[in-house]
């Protein structure tokens, strides 16, 4: 048998293209979110947003445990990121409720996807330099709301409206303006908490489970309900790492 060190430099194991798959499919799921939302299948179209996200969230994480990062891949997720969480969302917001208000929503959705865009390029950036300078650790904190969870926050309109029929749509103009908003959140410099370092006591994981199991089901039977309030509780929490950034800044600044 041949060992595996003596194979041509440009054979892969199709195992080690994984990652990739997971990134390509995603990047397949956005654009068939704006087709959907193009044809007024808006839930739909929703649910291949959130399918985005959880394979952007799979294959970063699958290449780093089976060490077959490269630059490439790394390439390629920030290039799919940018039509899943900068192009989808928005395009599928106008298209469900602003094609009626004008130059003004069009707007609203450039700016939301030119922040994304100067979110994932400010990534790259500082993902190169720690790269450099030899820091692997995920830092415990996002400089700004990631592009995902601003894909998320973004949809939080257009989720609440399938989880609570009898809510009257908002106006078209706290749309435009709450989309900017987001996007603005992109590119903030507020530390946002970030999930990947989070460690739990031993004592407290029972908790934990019991805790994931309940949202679990409560996903399961009320999607769209669940989906809304762990957005809203998101957005709490970006307004207490924002309360939290400011006060620590003013203490050291006094």
């Amino acid at each position: 048998m041949t060992d595996p060190a003596d194979k041509p430099g440009s054979e892969f194991a199709l195992i080690h293209l994984i990652p990739n798959m997971l990134t390509i499919a995603g990047l397949c799921a956005g654009l068939s979110a704006i087709r959907y939302g193009v044809q007024g299948d808006f839930r739909f179209a929703v649910q291949l947003v959130l399918v985005a996200c959880v394979l952007d969230g799979l294959d970063g994480r699958i290449a780093r445990l089976m060490n077959s990062g490269s630059k490439m891949g790394a390439e390629l997720d920030s290039l799919a990121d940018f039509v899943n969480f900068g192009v989808a969302p928005p395009l599928v917001i106008y298209y469900w409720a602003l094609q009626d208000t004008g130059n003004l929503a069009w707007i609203s959705v450039l700016v939301y996807a030119v922040c994304c865009v100067l979110r994932l390029a400010r990534f790259n950036v500082s993902s190169n330099a720690s790269s450099e300078n030899g820091q692997s650790t995920p830092s415990a904190f996002f400089s700004g709301v990631p592009s995902p969870a601003g894909a998320v926050l973004v949809l939080l309109p257009m989720s609440t409206s399938f989880a609570f029929d009898s809510i009257p749509m908002p106006p078209d103009l706290a749309i435009c303006a709450y989309m900017v908003a987001i996007g603005l959140l992109m590119i903030s410099r507020t530390p946002i908490w970030s999930f990947k370092t989070t460690r739990i006591s031993r004592e407290n994981v029972k908790f934990f489970l019991v805790g994931f199991a309940v949202v679990g089901v409560a996903a399961l039977s009320f999607a769209w309900v669940t989906f809304v309030m762990l957005g809203l509780s998101y957005i709490v929490m970006i307004i207490w790492c924002g309360v939290a950034h400011r006060s620590t800044a003013s203490e050291r600044d006094g």
